[in-house]
């Protein structure tokens, strides 16, 4: 396999695209690249990034606790049809449809849909969550609540902004409510959950949350992110950047977990060699579950899409994965026995004029022709 494509993407995007950043590379079950790049601190090019350094992985979190999510299922515990409300019995009645807050442009409001009336949450499954076309909006302002409990409540009571099953909106309040609902359905805390049920039987040993109780100081093999000029008025590092997770307590369903690109690709591995789920259960999660004009999604993954500037479009049309707004990845194609693990700190820059989207492509890009003439 010639590297050097892929060596040269990722030695030309430290410093123009991120600071920091670990990319590992596993094909037919082997690990073919495995590197560090970058350093932790910009300004005085100190502390080179490591392999264990960890990364804010964001909404990569999803896929640990769908991952978790998905054992309960096979244990009967609970099923992907069951609605939400008969085990979070305060997920009830019937809720609005209504625009929900810009999370890029606070201030401002978000409408999908000019359909009113209201949205039966008995009718709202765990699928709905997972598949993302629950009606439930992408995103409220939990951060503005005063503590964690008042938080969790803002959503499981929240409105609805468009009706279920007709449109695919991403939704970080659908994945929080699934969160709550494993903490119900085990008697756990969520982060001992995905410990017991993933990293534990998956042996990751450096994917964890980080409670903002636990920080007595700052960690200082952590990735920084955004400097947030909103709300903490501080560099972030050592506490998860996303601020709805940062209220929540550092552990939530869509955002909060720490880890290191060889855990996040371990993980993809598992659902090529499915040491931790059944092939049925993957077969089901990664088949199409809802479709909204190129955006495809299975239970908890995104699939590939046909548009171009799509990260997962340069694999194969089997491929399937998740992104982290932090600047992480994962992306797995079985038809290439391939998976992907790419970690950056890409919104150290800040959420403007970002070169994320651009940067991921060309990367998958690069990888795909190295591994064609392997």
């Amino acid at each position: 396999m010639n590297l050097s494509l892929i060596e040269s993407v990722m030695s030309e995007s430290t410093s123009s695209v991120f600071p920091t950043a670990q990319l590992e590379i596993r094909h037919r079950g082997e690990i073919v690249f495995s590197k560090a790049y970058g350093v932790l601190d910009p300004e005085t090019k100190l502390r080179p990034t490591q392999p264990d350094t960890l990364f804010d992985l964001a909404s990569v979190t999803k896929l640990f606790v769908t991952s978790a999510f998905m054992t309960l299922v096979e244990e009967g515990k609970v099923s992907l049809d069951q609605s939400v409300q008969s085990v979070l019995p305060n997920f009830n009645g019937a809720r609005p449809i209504q625009g929900y807050e810009d999370p890029l442009k606070w201030g401002s409001f978000v409408s999908v849909s000019d359909e009113q009336g209201t949205i039966d949450t008995a009718t709202i499954t765990f699928r709905h969550l997972l598949i993302h076309n629950s009606g439930l909006p992408a995103w409220r302002p939990l951060f503005q609540q005063p503590d964690a409990e008042s938080a969790k409540r803002m959503a499981i009571t929240t409105h609805f902004s468009y009706r279920t099953g007709t449109k695919v909106v991403y939704s970080d309040i659908g994945l929080i409510l699934l969160g709550t609902a494993i903490e119900k359905i085990t008697n756990q805390k969520l982060d001992d959950a995905v410990y017991s049920r993933v990293t534990v039987p998956l042996s990751l040993t450096h994917t964890r949350y980080l409670p903002i109780s636990n920080l007595q100081s700052p960690i200082s093999n952590v990735a920084p992110t955004e400097f947030d000029n909103q709300w903490r008025k501080r560099r972030i590092v050592g506490e998860v950047h996303d601020e709805n997770a940062y209220r929540l307590g550092g552990v939530s369903g869509h955002a909060g977990l720490f880890s290191n690109a060889t855990d996040v690709a371990a993980l993809g591995q598992s659902f090529l060699s499915h040491v931790l789920l059944d092939v049925k259960t993957i077969d089901e999660m990664t088949s199409l579950q809802s479709q909204f004009n190129a955006t495809r999604r299975g239970v908890g993954f995104v699939l590939w899409s046909p548009d171009p500037e799509a990260s997962g479009n340069p694999f194969s049309q089997k491929a399937f994965g998740h992104t982290g707004f932090t600047g992480t990845s994962l992306w797995i194609d079985p038809e290439r026995d391939l998976v992907v693990a790419c970690l950056t700190n890409e919104v150290y820059n800040g959420r403007e004029n970002r070169k994320l989207t651009a940067f991921r492509v060309r990367l998958h890009k690069a990888i795909v022709q190295s591994i064609s003439e392997f």
